[in-house]
């Protein structure tokens, strides 16, 4: 075959696979069968490599995914994409329509102020995405991100079947959606973990957000994802049900729900219709939106905040289960507050497990009264942040106590003092104000211990707070080295250098990371005990107190600590922008290292090396370092000026005591 003859060929193809796509992906219709479907992209493939030229960026070839990226670019959108406002009863719709109609009459964006026409669709669990296409060509993919800034997933974008790579309209169009794994494809998929040994995925919307932002564009291919359009930004129409047309003409696929009301009880109806009838969709939803039909009129709404006047997102009622309260942990967060968790079994609700729920302040534990080992309703506010609704006190054990706020303060915290301000619902760390306690959770997350960031000492510490360039620890990796250079002890040079390090930290070991996060009484063994028991930090996040307890230096009051550490919303925030910003802990696994299952004890000054450094080396050679001699002691390691106490025991008990030249033998091996 020549090349005139293979180009026309290539054409046929394109367009005989391209129109198969939109049958299948978009109407989930079928034109024909997988198998000849396979056949005729393997042709176009086969000519395409023999006439490398002929490949366009919109074959059907170029949905493969490429190689891995390094990371994701930034991107500005054009365009804020807003989030709506959300609403969970009738009142509160109809409050709506009230104010909006009263903003029209007032400010004459109407003749009688008065909305004409509601635009409803379903609301899809997912991940939003901007799809930017240049005179037909897909050009980029950016995800939402914080609404002014997203992330570039093109490569990952085009992976998605359902996306067209060239769409039949000229200039610049814009297309928003939410990038979905439908029910059956999230089962089929988790059914194949399960028969391949591997855990489950939670649910769909974390498994569609997780896979678009994987920097291997193969695992994205492999996820069965659905992109469902839900608004046309450019080009402009006069509706939103306008828009939809639109978008369903150029080949997107909707949610198929959309409709347009002429008035605020028919959406009503339609919200209780939808209540139980979503069960059966195909995909996860958790609401309806509500728009003002015309798009003139929802503009001159504008913005209040981050959300449009001129829709909202009515919730549905969350989804409930029950579960015991095994305990009540206090979580002490950066500003001082105490916040009380209750720690519960573990149960799914809203599509999503939930292993405790904040309990807010004494005042709330008080009005529900409850107690540990009491069975609690559970919901989800919004479907997103898990409450106890109420304690079935008909099933409380009989031997059960009031919660007493103020003893488990005392009990959990026994070297902290603590207040209630006068007018306050909530119990602060006597004496210290959220500045201090920011200041020393930089430290000791700069420190030698944890992520050892040159240049991060107190008084640099104290100087990026007082500016107020560092309110958090994220803060640190949001850093530019020309604001630096502008606070008084920086010069060019050592503000690049800081930097430099904070950057360079990003990459810490897993073990260091947990150090570093400050959690109490998790030090550096039993960080190191921790990172090799789950391997990252999500897996830690997720554990049970069954789990933390089995693992050797971790009992109690450390399981307690952890567990409330890792229900503190202000923590999982933390946890979510450090990741964001390209924090990523590294794990090695230390099971085939020479020093596994040994354990030593350093006393004393080593001239070779300080004490952390020893003890570090140790460590990455899989030994365990603890603070006191026991049996279980493998050597006990001395330098100059050793304590009295522990040489003594150690050689009561027959354990070797070595020198620092043994010490630098072992670590050489």
């Amino acid at each position: 075959m020549n090349k005139t003859e293979a180009k026309q060929r290539v054409l046929k193809l394109r367009e005989l696979i391209n129109d198969y796509r939109y049958h299948y992906h978009v109407l989930d219709e079928s034109t024909m069968s997988e198998a000849v479907a396979d056949s005729l992209k393997h042709e176009l493939a086969e000519l395409e490599k023999a006439f490398p030229d002929l490949i366009t960026p919109d074959s059907p070839t170029q949905r493969v995914a490429g190689k891995p990226l390094d990371k994701f670019t930034k991107v500005t959108h054009a365009q804020r994409m807003i989030s709506l406002a959300d609403v969970f009863s009738e009142a509160e719709i109809r409050d709506w329509v009230r104010a909006d109609e009263k903003l029209m009459l007032e400010q004459g964006i109407t003749t009688d102020g008065r909305i004409k026409e509601y635009f409803t669709d379903i609301k899809m669990d997912g991940l939003a995405c901007a799809l930017h296409y240049q005179d037909g060509l897909l050009e980029r993919a950016v995800t939402r991100g914080d609404g002014l800034v997203g992330e570039d997933v093109t490569m990952n974008v085009r992976t998605i079947e359902n996306v067209p790579l060239r769409i039949d309209e000229p200039g610049h169009v814009e297309v928003r959606g939410e990038i979905v794994i439908l029910k059956k494809d999230f089962d089929e998929l988790n059914a194949r973990q399960r028969k391949i040994g591997e855990k489950p995925f939670a649910n769909p919307r974390n498994l569609a957000a997780g896979s678009i932002r994987q920097l291997d564009p193969r695992v994205a291919a492999r996820r069965r994802l659905k992109f469902m359009a839900y608004d046309l930004v450019e080009p402009d129409l006069p509706t939103h049900a306008a828009a939809y047309a639109k978008l369903r003409e150029l080949g997107f696929r909707t949610s198929g729900e959309d409709q347009v009301f002429q008035n605020i009880s028919d959406v009503l109806k339609e919200i209780e219709r939808l209540a139980d009838y979503r069960q059966t969709l195909p995909f996860n939803t958790d609401g309806m939106v509500i728009k003002v039909n015309d798009r003139a009129v929802y503009a001159k709404l504008g913005i209040v905040g981050k959300t449009p006047r001129g829709a909202v997102a009515f919730k549905f009622p969350a989804e409930e289960s029950t579960t015991c309260v095994r305990d009540i942990v206090i979580s002490i967060g950066r500003t001082g507050a105490a916040t009380p968790v209750a720690i519960l079994d573990p149960v799914v609700v809203a599509g999503s497990t939930v292993r405790h729920a904040s309990l807010h302040n004494a005042d709330e534990i008080k009005r529900l009264d409850v107690r540990v080992g009491d069975t609690v309703i559970i919901y989800k506010a919004g479907d997103i942040i898990p409450q106890i609704k109420e304690v079935l006190v008909s099933l409380r054990p009989e031997n059960t106590k009031p919660f007493d706020y103020q003893e488990a303060l005392k009990t959990q915290y026994p070297e902290l003092e603590f207040e209630r301000p006068e007018g306050e619902v909530v119990y602060r760390v006597k004496g210290e104000n959220s500045d201090f306690i920011l200041k020393r959770a930089l430290e000791y997350y700069a420190s030698k211990s944890a992520l050892g960031i040159d240049g991060l000492g107190e008084k640099n510490v104290e100087l990026l707070v007082d500016s107020g360039l560092v309110k958090s620890i994220a803060d640190l990796y949001r850093l530019e080295a020309p604001q630096v250079a502008r606070l008084g002890r920086f010069a060019k040079l050592s503000a690049k250098k800081l930097v430099s390090s904070i950057t360079a930290s990003k990459t810490p070991p897993l073990a260091k990371f947990i150090t570093a996060l400050g959690i109490r009484h998790v030090g550096a063994q039993t960080a190191s005990t921790l990172a090799q028991a789950f391997g990252s930090i999500e897996k830690l996040q997720i554990a049970t107190e069954e789990e933390l307890q089995k693992l050797p230096d971790v009992g109690q009051i450390v399981t307690e600590s952890i567990l409330a550490w890792f229900a503190d919303e202000d923590n999982l925030k933390l946890l979510d922008e450090l990741k964001t910003l390209g924090v990523q802990p590294v794990y090695k696994d230390l099971s085939n290292l020479p020093l596994v299952g040994k354990s030593y004890i350093i006393s004393g000054t080593l001239e070779g090396m300080g004490r952390e450094a020893a003890e570090d080396k140790l460590r990455a050679l899989g030994a365990t370092v603890t603070s006191g001699v026991t049996k279980n002691t493998t050597a006990l390691i001395v330098g100059e000026k050793p304590g009295k106490s522990k040489t003594e025991k150690a050689a009561a008990l027959g354990i070797p005591i070595i020198g620092e030249t043994e010490f630098q033998a072992l670590i050489a091996t």
